[in-house]
């Protein structure tokens, strides 16, 4: 049995065979995933678990070089923006604006999809990979 980290074994699963740049999308409930791409389904009921709780679950397990966000969350959900800003603020972490149309059309490219419960706008992320070594 483990003694620390994630204990959701899928996630384990998928962050412990990422590489250096592979991405790793966490979403709303209402984000569209791609049927290719896997599903990790966590959402209980509406707002449970929060985008937050398991961005901040999935960060702490995770080396993760770059973010990409939605241009819309600017305006459209400035807490979680700001929320997300203050979780990396002390890491060297680049961060990226697309459309949404644009985050959309990446999750194409991610090892797996988180689905929480969350119901605010544009509450979406992918995180690309760092390497542990360098």
């Amino acid at each position: 049995m483990k003694r620390a980290g994630i204990l959701n074994s899928e996630i384990s699963r998928v962050l412990s065979y990422m590489g250096h740049t592979d991405l790793l999308a966490i979403g709303d409930c209402g984000l569209p995933i791609p049927d290719e791409v896997e599903r990790i389904d966590l959402a209980l009921t509406f707002g449970e678990p929060t985008f937050m709780r398991t961005l901040e679950v999935v960060a702490g397990d995770m080396k993760i070089e770059k973010i990409i966000l939605a241009e819309e969350i600017k305006t459209q959900n400035p807490q979680v923006l700001e929320q997300v800003k203050a979780l990396f603020a002390d890491q060297d972490v680049e961060t990226e604006f697309v459309s949404h149309t644009q985050l959309k059309a990446l999750t194409h490219d991610c090892k797996a999809v988180i689905r929480t419960g969350e119901t605010t706008p544009y509450a979406n992320i992918i995180l690309q990979s760092g390497c542990i070594f360098a």
